[in-house]
């Protein structure tokens, strides 16, 4: 599989495309408004603590509080305590390495506390699944200090997501302050290496660290793994610093940008090349690969051409498949995209493909088709949560085997974590996907002013009879006869139609005087009513 990176960088946005054998997979996009938040550390205090679902909300000093379930508070609880200290005490000298050659400085064992435990390691992805089993001492209180670290962005009226097992990052490691364990990525399939790679991680890492070890570590010598564990322990200090000399809530530490990230997790040897239309960014990403991966070098280019970069690599045409509610398929069938509040619903259908031969094995190829289709579109619109999938009807129990065994085959190709559950006898697929940032149509979309989302409008007539009922209630209770009406284009035209316009009807019937004002600001479903005796708005008071 052809793999490559292209980054477009503009001046207010870049996005960056990653493709498979040409067809876009992935698609990240950062603008000033909307930075990447996972992997952010926090300093912040505890707003509410509310026992029966096992949370907390934290204050980070953001505009809604963070959610910390009792599940991401780590064992390590009382080292972290530790770190929340004031800037005059002092602790103990710090002890040797555990091999007196290590290259890299331990870390000093930690003072008294203060206030509130905080955490200890994060997983964003890379550690294996590990997850501290939820704690059944757990002691938070109002207004304690802790340190977390977002691991999920905030969505709609969510806020993020935060963990107290902090955790850094780097190029071939995964720092785990105060975590004495040595994990190892799953995807690294060779027994000798991992042992190979073990083997120089415990001759380098200070006492009382723990590292994950991460695929792109494959190969690599003790040199590149020592200077990256080196960069992470200068960047953990730092963060201890700032713990000290600052009050909650405050940020800590800034994870790299949406562009940093994506280099610095996926660029790997599986990626024939990454194209950058920007001779700043190129000349920053060669900077760091060339310290990093130096083998590296020759598989980033410079973009040189005067068209825009994803019309060259057809990647603007794809992206407007992220928008559509349908998605067609080659055969000629075709899914459709729904969101509700609870889940993503998806429903398969045959489209022109459904000829009236082989019925059973036409709708096979048609679900194993958007079996993959499915697969890539919620890589691609990074879609998290439930999502329920409704393929065409198959009668043979080894077809709808087949159908479940082709998701699970093309959701190998995911990062996030996906469960899938086998077809049911109504022909529908669950499945389970972790979502770590916003769904991407979050960075192109924004709410429908008229329809608040939900793709529909109030109908004329619905408006018309509410117009009258309107009009009733202020004749009953009021003596005016003389107002304004004010409403959309659209309604105006269904007052005013006919040889007797529904407008004079109304006010032949209620003895009203009504003067017709067009307003195209005034939403399809609303109408404003001013009184032309005391020249104000009295819609609601008639209500």
């Amino acid at each position: 599989m052809k793999k490559e990176i292209i980054i477009n960088a503009g001046a207010n946005e870049t996005r960056i495309a990653i493709t498979e054998d040409g067809r876009l997979a992935e698609l990240f996009v950062e603008t000033a408004n909307k930075e990447k938040m996972v992997g952010d550390i926090y300093f912040g205090k505890i707003a509410k603590v509310m026992p029966g679902i096992k949370a907390a909300f934290i204050d980070i000093g953001l505009g809604q509080d963070g959610f910390l379930h009792f599940s991401d508070i780590g064992n390590r609880f009382e080292e972290y305590s530790a770190m929340i200290g004031d800037e005059d005490e002092e602790g103990e000298e710090p002890k040797e390495p555990a091999v007196a050659e290590a290259p890299v400085e331990p870390a000093p064992p930690p003072p008294e506390p203060r206030s509130a435990p905080a955490g200890a390691s994060h997983d964003r992805g890379r550690r294996d699944n590990h997850r501290s089993p939820p704690r059944k001492d757990i002691q938070l209180e109002k207004g304690q200090e802790i340190i977390v670290q977002i691991t999920k962005e905030p969505v709609g009226k969510k806020g993020v997501r935060v963990t107290s097992e902090v955790s850094l990052a780097g190029r071939f490691l995964v720092l785990l302050p105060f975590d004495g364990k040595i994990g190892i990525s799953k995807k690294i399939s060779s027994f000798k290496e991992k042992r190979r790679l073990r083997k120089i991680v415990q001759t380098i890492l200070p006492e009382g660290f723990g590292v994950i070890i991460r695929t792109v570590a494959e190969g690599k010598d003790e040199t590149s793994l020592t200077n990256d564990l080196k960069d992470l322990i200068t960047t953990w200090r730092e963060v201890d610093k700032t713990v000290k000399s600052e009050q909650a809530p405050c940020l800590l530490y800034k994870d790299m940008s949406t562009t940093s990230s994506v280099i610095r997790d996926l660029f790997s040897n599986d990626v024939s090349r990454v194209v950058i239309d920007s001779r700043k960014l190129h000349k920053e990403i060669r900077a760091y690969i060339k310290y990093t991966s130096a083998q590296l070098l020759d598989k980033i280019e410079l973009h040189k051409d005067r068209r825009p970069i994803f019309d060259v690599f057809g990647i603007e045409k794809e992206i407007e498949t992220t928008l559509a509610r349908k998605v067609w398929l080659k055969s000629g069938g075709y899914i459709i995209i729904e969101p509700t509040e609870a889940m993503m619903v998806i429903d398969v259908n045959s489209g022109r493909y459904a000829a009236k031969k082989e019925q059973e094995q036409n709708s096979l190829r048609t679900d194993l088709e958007a079996a993959r289709e499915i697969c890539r579109q919620l890589r691609l619109r990074d879609i998290g949560g439930i999502i329920v999938c409704d393929f065409i009807d198959l009668d043979d129990e080894r077809n709808k085997r087949k159908v479940y065994e082709e998701l699970k085959k093309e959701f190998r190709k995911d990062r996030a974590k996906v469960t899938v559950l086998p077809m049911t006898e109504f022909g529908l697929v669950q499945i389970t996907r972790q979502r770590i940032r916003q769904n991407i149509l979050h960075s192109f979309t924004e709410p429908c002013p008229a329809c608040g989302g939900t793709g529909l409008v109030q109908s004329r007539t619905t408006t018309l009879n509410q117009i009258e009922r309107w009009l009733r209630r202020f004749k009953s209770e009021s003596n005016e006869s003389r107002i304004i009406l004010k409403v959309n284009p659209q309604v105006a035209d269904a007052l005013r139609v006919g040889t007797i316009s529904r407008l004079r009807k109304l006010m032949l019937k209620y003895f009203i005087l009504i003067r017709l004002e067009t307003d195209p600001s005034v939403h399809a479903g609303e109408f404003r009513v001013i009184s032309r005796k005391q020249e104000k708005d009295i819609t609601d008071q008639f209500n």
